[in-house]
């Protein structure tokens, strides 16, 4: 014989019930928890968005940057480049001011002379390399009824070397002859060492007689 126990109907219903309510709440707890997980998805892709956006931004911000930079540099550029022409044609103009002081001191000279025979208008000197003494000398004789002069000329050179009193005299490299005028230059070789105090210039005429002297300082 089998005896079998059978649960009343309404105690059923409860079980079932109890059952379904639990379905129900796990359901439901899944359900919220995937939201969870969603949403921190959506947070993430946000963040990264975001951060790109911010990536993106810095990049510009450096490629003007660098723009800005590069324009400096080629504006650094041309203004040293501007300057150095500038420095150039400065030392370009000084030296056509010394070359024009030179010519018009030269030019000078050849004004009319008062009185007559054989001057000597000017005597330049430069002594700026040592041991050596570049020198231009101007002869003139005044007047209409100047006649053909032939000679020479000689420079005494007068210094000192060691403390000591020291000169020397350098021939002309060329003779003269002339009746108007007559402009000569030259160098003069000095010892090293040597310190130049003055150099006196004279004209001499085809019989060794001294016809004009001019003393000048380098």
């Amino acid at each position: 014989m089998i005896v079998r126990s059978r649960l009343p109907w309404p105690l059923r219903w409860a079980v079932v019930a109890l059952s379904l309510g639990f379905s129900a709440a796990l359901a439901l707890w899944a359900f919220e928890f995937g939201k969870e997980i969603a949403g921190l998805d959506r947070s993430s892709r946000d963040e990264l968005v975001q951060l790109r956006r911010e990536v993106e931004e810095l990049r510009a911000a450096n490629e003007r940057a660098r723009a800005v930079a590069d324009t400096a540099e080629s504006l650094l550029k041309a203004e040293k480049a501007t300057q150095e022409q500038l420095a150039l044609q400065l030392r370009q103009l000084e030296a056509d001011k010394l070359a024009l002081q030179e010519d018009l001191g030269f030019f000078e000279g050849l004004l009319p002379l008062a009185g007559d025979g054989l001057q000597i208008r000017g005597l330049q000197l430069d002594a700026g390399t040592p041991g050596q003494l570049r020198y231009q000398l101007l002869l003139m004789q005044p007047g209409r009824a100047a006649t053909d002069f032939s000679g020479r000329y000689e420079l005494v050179v007068q210094g000192t070397r060691d403390g000591r009193l020291w000169s020397t005299t350098h021939a002309g490299e060329r003779p003269l002859h002339f009746r108007q005028y007559q402009r000569v230059e030259g160098l003069v070789r000095l010892p090293a060492d040597a310190v130049i105090k003055t150099a006196r210039a004279r004209v001499l005429d085809a019989k060794d007689g001294v016809r004009a002297e001019l003393l000048a300082r380098p």
